[in-house]
């Protein structure tokens, strides 16, 4: 009798552990991307961590011809296994998924297991990318980038020699600015010389876009701020009067312009240190080390990729140490310290500007293209200067709409009038948007 009741007891005991055993979480993480960027960012933190046992599926439709968006909010409401741990959105459709149709989907980074509130102080991370990835319902963080992409005017130093005796930026920034009006005036005596002050209006649009105080949608219906608005004047004055070669950026012209291969030499760009990092270095030709950077007319930003984490991951730990390490950790062993030095992969040592204000004024940000100037000089305050509260999940579009319409007025298509009602009519044509 005794050999049964302690027979029974060892079987209800094998029965009561496999039984209530935990279920155990595949050491899986899904990663989606639009680029090979955030997916080679893996191998470094593998290697920095050699304890992260998680095997990483990638994940990577580029965003030509709208692929990328349908393809990641399929996956991200069929759910499952295959479901995106992790995804990134780039600035032209990040709100989509941090304030918008997708932002459901979202994890907050609190819920990730990081302190949000101390390592954004602590890694003095520029408020527009933390004002793009809250939600203003929830007031929640759920999407944060590593790189910052407050802009600068950059500039010939040549050019600027010879039109104003000197080359200095903190000269050249109050010849340019600050405002339009400044900027013209610069135009002017650019031109003078007989130099454009920049290639297209492409290259103003993204100083004026990003630079306005209010989004293309308020309340629910079509807004177009008057600093937008004047966007028509800026670039119909800049082609009536020469100031520019009237390219399209992303042109071959406008990369020829980088490279005094234009009908007359250009003055400058707008942009982030990724545009001259990975765009002008490569096309200045023999104008490399003729280049600064100073301070815009206008504050804005331009570009810049979002990290975003499921709610519905079973794996968030893990994915959050992922995420904080690229986006909060402000040590040199976080990723942005390697980033900003040009030392995340040693052969491509190309340095850029980084989320993290700490990171940057511990870093060295001088550049040969830029004639030994440390670019952190500018960009740490043009973050502080860039605005996140002026966007919508439909910039992509809308912009698109509006640009396009700018050129048949300033190529003498359509009068101002007609230009404005044309682009009023295909948003009210083709978005959900209401338009007075």
């Amino acid at each position: 009798m005794l050999k049964k009741i302690l027979l029974l007891m060892l079987v209800l005991g094998v029965f009561f552990v496999t039984g209530c055993k935990k279920e155990e979480v595949p050491k899986v993480i899904n990663l989606w991307s639009f680029t090979d960027e955030v997916p080679k960012m893996v191998d470094k933190y593998k290697e920095l961590n050699p304890d992260f046992d998680y095997e990483v599926n990638v994940t990577i439709i580029a965003t030509t011809d709208g692929a990328y968006q349908p393809a990641l909010d399929q996956a991200l409401v069929s759910g499952g296994a295959d479901a995106p741990d992790i995804y990134t959105a780039e600035s032209a459709f990040v709100l989509k998924y941090t304030q918008g149709d997708m932002a459901d989907y979202a994890a907050s980074y609190e819920s990730l297991g990081i302190d949000v509130d101390k390592l954004v102080k602590q890694g003095d991370i520029a408020q527009y990318t933390v004002d793009i990835g809250t939600n203003p319902k929830t007031k929640e963080l759920s999407g944060l980038g590593y790189q910052a992409t407050g802009g600068a005017f950059i500039y010939r130093r040549s050019l600027a020699k010879d039109t104003w005796g000197t080359d200095d930026p903190a000269v050249i920034k109050t010849k340019i600015g600050p405002g339009w009006d400044k900027f013209f005036q610069a135009a002017a005596e650019l031109k003078a010389k007989g130099y454009g002050i920049v290639s297209g209006d492409g290259d103003v649009w993204h100083a004026v876009e990003n630079g306005s105080k209010k989004p293309w949608i308020v309340d629910g219906a079509l807004y177009i701020d008057p600093s937008r608005e004047a966007f028509l004047d800026i670039s119909k004055e800049l082609k009536d009067n020469g100031y520019h070669n009237d390219t399209q950026d992303w042109t071959d012209a406008w990369f020829a312009d980088m490279k005094d291969a234009g009908p007359q030499k250009v003055f400058g760009y707008f942009g982030p240190a990724w545009l001259i990092n990975y765009v002008m270095a490569g096309n200045a030709g023999d104008t490399y080390g003729d280049w600064a950077i100073c301070e815009p007319p206008v504050g804005f930003f331009w570009g810049g990729t979002w990290l975003i984490a499921n709610k519905d991951s079973k794996v968030k730990d893990a994915v959050g140490d992922f995420i904080e390490w690229i986006t909060l950790d402000s040590s040199k062993e976080g990723l942005q310290y390697y980033w900003a030095n040009g030392t995340f992969n040693p052969d491509n040592p190309t340095k850029d500007a980084v989320a993290s204000g700490t990171v940057m004024s511990m870093s060295d940000g001088t550049l040969d293209f830029l004639g030994g100037q440390n670019m952190f000089d500018v960009f740490v305050p043009a973050g502080a200067f860039a605005t996140g509260t002026n966007k919508t999940q439909y910039d992509e579009t809308i912009n698109r709409y509006f640009r396009d319409q700018v050129r048949e007025y300033t190529s003498g298509n359509k009068s101002r009038d007609e230009a404005l009602a044309a682009f009023k009519q295909q948003v009210a044509d083709n978005l959900d948007i209401i338009v007075k």
